[in-house]
């Protein structure tokens, strides 16, 4: 009797585990969300989410369907932006291949899934570089439901951005129209759109909540002028377009500040206007030029513990701009003994700290203009007009 009643006990848990597999599937094909990274420094924070069913597409009923009357003109504008933009926005699936420890079959394991959005008719898909990071191969869903596989043109870690790109017929690909994020104001109208969780044709509706915000890019560096929204944004969401009140490109969704991982009301994203200039160098280069005077600069934990606030150039390169506008590094007397040479505490008059922060100014500046540094040394400061050149 015992031995009847262990046996049927082991058929049970048996049986429920074939139950929970069919339920829940193997965990390398589970498509776990990539979406939308917890902006540092939170960097502990999950943003991954369970595994959803494929999403269905938008019903044509839907598509077509009227809209009422008796609606709010901000219900109205919201729907009009929705179906007019949501043509625009795609899924990404980033996939990586592995080979089996045991088998060395090699699998296709999917990394997470993403937005993005179509940005011309030849086929060019912007989204955020976190989006795509690790992945081997990536497939990109149109509205239409129609798939393409998408090979990577350019990326930057430094600002988070990525460009994909397909090959899908030009009628099928309809660009977002572009605005601007120069002059944006806490409190206008902003949309979100992407696939939260997987789940594609999602919107979320809110305001500029902040201006300037900086954030941490997978690279490490700063990005700065970021847009910050309650507008929800969720894993998936990361690389979809964020709009303005008349449904135009005013920046990137980036990432979500969240212990959780899940939407927690503070959103960020990168500002149009930065990735107005970006894009195409990652479109015909695959990189970002990066300019510069040709100088070395001392490590800041090395500045930090000297006690200075600037830039201290350790040396100059030979032939530079720096170097022609009299520009020196480190120095050392006769006796061996350093002292420092020149520190770039200003450009154009703005303060600068940091590398960062004069990595930034001359990226704003761009490769062949002309900017006045403030430059300190024996503590005595001058003006000095130097030409940025494109670094190697």
């Amino acid at each position: 009797m015992r031995l009847r009643s262990l046996l049927f006990a082991l058929i049970l848990v048996a049986s429920g585990y074939l139950v929970g597999r069919a339920l829940t599937g193997p965990i390398a094909s589970a498509g776990a969300g990539a979406g939308d990274r917890p902006a540092r420094p939170d960097a502990g924070a999950s943003a991954r989410s369970a595994a959803v069913p494929a999403p269905a597409a938008l019903p044509v009923a839907l598509q077509n369907q009227g809209v009422p009357d008796d609606l709010t003109s901000e219900e109205k504008r919201n729907i009009d932006i929705f179906r007019r933009a949501a043509s625009s926005v795609v899924h990404i699936a980033n996939i990586a291949t592995r080979r089996d420890f045991f088998s060395f079959d090699v699998m296709q394991i999917q990394q997470g899934t993403g937005s993005g959005f179509v940005w011309d008719r030849d086929g060019h898909i912007v989204t955020n570089f976190h989006v795509i990071e690790g992945g081997d191969t990536f497939q990109v869903r149109l509205d239409d439901q129609s798939e393409f596989r998408a090979k990577v043109v350019g990326a930057t870690p430094d600002k988070d951005l990525a460009v994909l790109k397909i090959q899908a017929p030009s009628g099928k690909l309809i660009p977002l129209p572009r605005g601007t994020s120069r002059g944006l104001l806490v409190g206008q109208s902003v949309l979100a759109l992407g696939n939260p969780f997987g789940l594609d044709n999602s919107l979320t509706v809110g305001i500029v909540s902040a201006l300037g915000r900086d954030l941490s890019s997978p690279s490490g560096r700063m990005i700065h002028d970021v847009i910050q929204t309650d507008a929800a944004i969720n894993p998936g969401n990361s690389g979809g377009p964020l709009l303005d009140s008349r449904g135009r490109l005013i920046g990137v969704n980036a990432a979500i500040y969240s212990p959780s991982g899940g939407s927690a009301g503070i959103g960020f994203a990168i500002p149009v206007d930065e990735v107005n200039a970006l894009v195409p160098q990652l479109i015909t280069r695959g990189k970002i030029v990066r300019v510069g005077i040709g100088i070395v600069p001392l490590p800041e934990q090395t500045a930090s513990q000297l006690g200075v606030a600037g830039v201290v150039i350790r040396g100059v390169n030979r032939g530079s701009p720096a170097a022609r506008a009299g520009l020196i590094g480190l120095r050392t007397d006769d006796d061996g003994e350093m002292y420092l040479g020149d520190m770039i505490v200003a450009v154009e008059g703005k303060p600068v700290q940091t590398l960062d922060d004069l990595q930034t100014v001359f990226q704003q500046a761009g490769n062949g203009a002309t900017v006045t540094l403030t430059v300190e040394r024996d503590r005595k400061r001058r003006d000095v007009k130097v030409s940025l050149v494109e670094l190697e």
